[in-house]
């Protein structure tokens, strides 16, 4: 029955993509090219949802999701080049292909094991003139290309030996940092800045953390006490701007405590 009803809604949600790809006009004029930004922009509405752990919008921008999946495979389509059955074809080939340890012989009881063995069938299926990195989204924000490509580089064995030792590098980086911040060359401080933040990522995902979350989790904490600092400055009848820095920090240090 719920296999059933699965498959009742995929069929669905085809069949309403072919009438609107024929009698809507905005939906007939729309190409690969026309879709990406809306697709980026759905990614990240869905990121948001997850964020907030907003079940109600997760179920939605999925939905979001999977109209974009299904468009760009009419489009596929269309252009004789793939349709849907191709693309959920090809993703369980690549499932399949990619977990051994459940469809082969391949030992892996571990998450990190797993990961290893994805990490080393990935690069072997793909075009070696790319190379390790070579798979990493160009379009990727850089905070997440920066976690990524320490991963892929991890896979290799090219990794700090000791997770501790990490520091050591951040340690470095910011010695370098403060360097150019002396010579005050904005060029040269940017680069810095650069090695420090990525080195911080490696940091982060040696520890097991996610720093896109890790900031963002700051972000919300930040933005929250600074309304709160604000809106305790209005209750006084005074804005930020009028007040000193001492009023203003003992306004934030009073948001703090509210937390």
């Amino acid at each position: 029955m719920e296999q059933d009803k699965r498959l009742e809604a995929t069929s669905r949600v085809l069949e309403v993509m072919n009438t609107l790809r024929k009698e809507c006009p905005w939906d007939r004029e729309q190409t690969f090219e026309s879709l990406r930004n809306n697709t980026i922009e759905e990614t990240f509405e869905l990121a948001d949802a997850i964020t907030d752990r907003n079940m109600a919008g997760i179920k939605e921008e999925l939905g979001d999701l999977l109209l974009h999946v299904v468009f760009y495979s009419k489009l596929g389509e269309e252009e004789g080049a793939f349709d849907f059955a191709g693309v959920c074809n090809d993703l369980c080939d690549k499932l399949i292909y990619r977990h051994p340890h459940i469809y082969g012989d391949v030992h892996a009881n571990t998450p990190e094991e797993v990961k290893a063995n994805w990490e080393a069938l990935k690069l072997r299926k793909k075009n070696r003139k790319s190379g390790t990195l070579g798979g990493v989204p160009r379009s990727l924000p850089a905070m997440v290309k920066a976690f990524r490509v320490g991963e892929k580089a991890a896979a290799t064995g090219f990794d700090w030996e000791k997770k501790e030792d990490v520091w050591d590098k951040v340690r470095e980086e910011i010695a370098e940092v403060e360097t150019e911040m002396r010579r005050d060359s904005k060029t040269d401080m940017e680069g810095e800045f650069g090695d420090l933040f990525f080195a911080l990522i490696n940091a982060c995902r040696l520890y097991g953390i996610d720093p896109e979350s890790a900031l963002e989790r700051t972000n919300k904490k930040f933005i929250r006490r600074f309304n709160r600092m604000e809106k305790s400055a209005e209750a006084e009848g005074h804005t930020l701007h009028e007040l000193s820095s001492e009023e203003m920090e003992h306004l934030w240090e009073e948001a703090k405590k509210q937390e």
